[in-house]
Formats: C-alpha cells, sequence, structure tokens
C-alpha cells in the first residue's frame, strides 16, 4: 500500500535516527558495556515494547490528524523537518560525546532492565517526534487507509531501530575499544549520519 519513495524515505529516516546518539541508544551501550550482552538486550526488549506503544498510538491518531486538521499536519511536518536538520547539526558540529564511552552503571535485574528499557523510550523526545511529526508525511490518503499505512512504515521503522539497536548491545564492547583507538571512524560515522539526517530534512521540508 505504502510506496516505494515512501518506504525508502522512512527508512532513511529510521537508519539516521537510530545511529544519532540519544537516550536509547545510551542506555543501551551502557547496560551492554557494564553488565554483558544479555542485559543489554533485555533492555532492547523494553525498547521494542516502547516503539509497539507509539506505533498503536500513532496509527489510532493519525486518521483524524492527516483528514481533519491539515494545517496542524503541515505545521507538524515542517517541525519534523526541523527537528532533522537540529539531529543533522548535532552529528556534524565540532565536539560532542561518543555514545560509546558510557558512564558505568551498577547492576539490574531482568525486570527492571526492561523496565527502564521500556521507560527510556517512552520518555525519548527523539521518538515522540518521529512518530508524531515526521511518520505522518510519508502517509499519502490517496493511496488507501491511513491507519494501515500509518501500521506498515511504523513497522518498518521499528525493524530497523531494534535490527541495529540488537547489533550495537551485541557489540558495543567491542566498538567501544575500536573507536577509543581510532577517533577518525568515529568523526566519520557521525559525518555520514549527521549528511543523511540533512537531506531527509530537506526532503521532508520541501515535500
Amino acid at each position: 500500500m505504502i510506496s516505494t519513495q515512501a518506504l525508502t524515505g522512512i527508512a532513511l529516516v529510521a537508519f539516521g535516527m537510530v545511529l544519532s546518539p540519544g537516550p536509547n541508544m545510551f542506555y543501551l551501550v551502557s547496560r551492554s558495556v557494564t553488565q554483558g550482552r544479555r542485559a543489554g538486550l533485555i533492555s532492547l526488549l523494553g525498547v521494542a515494547t516502547g516503539f509497539l506503544c507509539y506505533l498503536v498510538a500513532a496509527t489510532a491518531g493519525l486518521a483524524t490528524l492527516i483528514t481533519v486538521v491539515p494545517a496542524l499536519y503541515t505545521t507538524l511536518k515542517l517541525a519534523g523537518a526541523a527537528y532533522l536538520a537540529w539531529l543533522a547539526w548535532c552529528a556534524l558540529k565540532p565536539g560532542g560525546t561518543s555514545v560509546f564511552a558510557p558512564q558505568p552503571l551498577p547492576p539490574d535485574p531482568p525486570r527492571k532492565l526492561f523496565t527502564m528499557g521500556l521507560v527510556t523510550n517512552l520518555l525519548n523526545p527523539k521518538i515522540a517526534v518521529l512518530y508524531v511529526s515526521i511518520l505522518p508525511q510519508f502517509v499519502d490518503p490517496g493511496r488507501g487507509s491511513v491507519p494501515a499505512q500509518s501500521l506498515e512504515l511504523g513497522l518498518v521503522q521499528i525493524a530497523i531501530a531494534v535490527t541495529v539497536n540488537g547489533l550495537i548491545a551485541l557489540t558495543a564492547g567491542t566498538i567501544a575499544g575500536f573507536l577509543q583507538e581510532r577517533p577518525a571512524w568515529l568523526r566519520t560515522q557521525r559525518t555520514v549520519m549527521g549528511l543523511v539526517l540533512a537531506g531527509v530534512a530537506l526532503r521532508v521540508a520541501t515535500a
């Protein structure tokens, strides 16, 4: 139901946002580095549940947002573009702290790991902006059911976010050691991520 252009657009947004340091990445990396891969993956289950909560809420509300309040939709779209541009600037500006140099955390039991992963995602402003401001602009009412398109787009984003975060959780210790010895690689990653986010921000603003 969704177009190839919309699929590509949401995939680029998902990749750019999941690779930009934020609460989810900091928490998952910190847990994986300080408590091991299993703790990181349990935390990731909580994060994934948070994504599903946002998706259910977005799917239920986007149809009304798009068809009843088009002016608000345009405002949200521009706000989403501005937020992506800000993330691009954060990635490209000089300085900044690497997510792979997290602060040590005390060990937590599995239930708390899951709960903290869930709460961290639900309170993550980056994810709220994604579902409220960015995802709606890839929905085309002319292609059929708005809730169905929202669901498809959201599942694409969740699949990418969970896959990338899972790989990060499994390899956080190795990546941290690698980047500490090779700062040029970290700068390259931030540059590529920033350029992708800037390009998507421009597309969102001008579409």
